[in-house]
């Protein structure tokens, strides 16, 4: 069964530091663009960061820009977002899900999520 499966996902105080990953079974990682979006309760869902399945292209909330980066590994099947510079803002249920490249538009999302709190 085709599946992306989130973790790394935690509490830690503001100006730390979390790795999520995003890791697929059932399918390949490959050929398709990977999205990180994150809801906290009460608000819209957002769309964090996304990279590209042609050209490694990436690109990032303003809310993030500098402080988290999205990366690829496809011999491991698994996309991360490094999450640095932590603020409580930042505190929502992350989820991965495949998208349309260069955009927010979400076209396979099988993911549970994973919860990050930031909190001192």
């Amino acid at each position: 069964q085709m599946q992306l499966v989130e973790s790394g996902g935690g509490l830690v105080q503001p100006g730390g530091s979390l790795r999520l990953s995003c890791a697929a079974s059932g399918f390949t990682l490959d050929y398709y663009a990977i999205g990180w979006f994150r809801q906290a309760p009460g608000k819209e869902r957002e769309g964090v960061s996304n990279i590209s399945s042609i050209d490694g292209s990436t690109y990032y909330a303003d809310s993030v820009k500098g402080r988290f980066t999205i990366s690829r590994d496809n011999a491991k099947n698994t996309v991360y977002l490094q999450m640095n510079s932590l603020k409580p803002e930042d505190t929502a249920v992350y989820y991965c899900a495949v998208v349309v490249v260069g955009t927010w538009d979400i076209v396979g999302y099988w993911g549970q999520g994973t919860q990050v709190t930031v909190s001192s």
